[in-house]
């Protein structure tokens, strides 16, 4: 392990060990320091949320898109000052820190008995969602989990996310998959975040006027074992309750091969992430770089020409 890995692990150790200790008063102060001081440092992340957000709000000035990353830094220092609380919260905390509208279509779904796949991009904070799932559905879900470096962050992570009621799955290693499908004809629930490819061999779709790649796993899954596919967006207000929206589901399309259907359907969650992205772009997390052309300059934006 290297020195840097060893002081992220020790970052993270420390996180999880001292923060959730502090008066929820004195973690939100905290947090909202730390997002300051890393909004005016300027560092890379900070600049490709900038970037990202113009994306979003393409007519905005750079006085707007420089308000909007910082209070996209709040909210990002918000989640994880949650994330490190999370474990010391009660079950009432938990059960009173989000409300969701539209609960239907997971609670119908999952009463159908045919298994559930809930979507989500990178916004507010999933695990709190996640939480609040297992406490106040109390219905367990299975989900996926990229590897990190050091191993004992992502041990960390696991850990962490094992404690809430979740089941965890490595990304890498190829069971996965099989491991959902399982879960799902078994009447369960899954839940990913989705908008952001990890293989580099995801679906091409278009968000926010130009492409991009996310994730095939959603629809194949739904395809392969008849799942419903959920879509949700989560955001944060004033308040300490964090708020999300489950979306109508994403249908199978009668006709066409699997990759046709795959693609239709991976647009279709696009759609419904870039509706609440675009409602509230301050608290989608996107710090990487996302879009082909970033990560491909040579690229034409969508609609152009080699």
């Amino acid at each position: 392990m290297s020195a840097q890995e060893r002081l992220t692990d020790a970052l993270y150790g420390l996180g999880w060990g001292t923060v959730k200790k502090l008066p929820e008063p004195v973690a939100v102060r905290l947090g909202r320091a730390i997002a300051d001081l890393a909004w005016k440092r300027r560092g890379k992340g900070v600049q490709r949320l900038e970037s990202n957000y113009a994306r979003v709000l393409p007519d905005a000035t750079p006085e707007r898109l420089a308000e909007l990353s910082r209070a996209g830094m709040r909210s990002y220092l918000r989640y994880w000052m949650e994330s490190f609380r999370l474990p010391a919260w009660s079950a009432e905390r938990i059960r009173g820190g989000f409300v969701a509208k539209d609960l239907h279509h997971l609670t119908d779904g999952l009463a159908s008995g045919r298994g559930v796949i809930l979507a989500l991009p990178h916004m507010a904070n999933w695990d709190l969602a996640g939480a609040w799932v297992t406490t106040k559905l109390q219905t367990p879900f299975t989900t996926v989990a990229e590897r990190l470096k050091p191993e004992t962050l992502y041990d960390r992570f696991v850990a962490y996310r094992e404690g809430l009621g979740m089941e965890v799955l490595p990304h890498s290693g190829g069971t996965a998959f099989g491991t959902l499908a399982r879960r799902l004809r078994d009447g369960g629930l899954v839940c990913l975040v989705a908008e952001r490819d990890l293989s580099a061999a995801g679906v091409e779709v278009e968000f926010f006027g130009e492409a991009t790649r996310m994730p095939a796993g959603p629809a194949l899954l739904a395809q392969q074992t008849g799942a419903l596919l959920l879509p949700v967006t989560l955001w944060y207000d004033d308040s300490p309750t964090m708020r999300g929206r489950v979306h109508p589901p994403v249908e199978v399309p009668e006709a066409g091969t699997r990759a046709e259907k795959t693609s239709v359907m991976t647009q279709a969650l696009a759609d419904a992430f870039a509706t609440g992205i675009a409602d509230h772009p301050e608290d989608w997390h996107m710090l990487q770089r996302l879009w082909l052309k970033d990560l491909d300059p040579a690229r034409p934006p969508a609609g152009g020409t080699a």
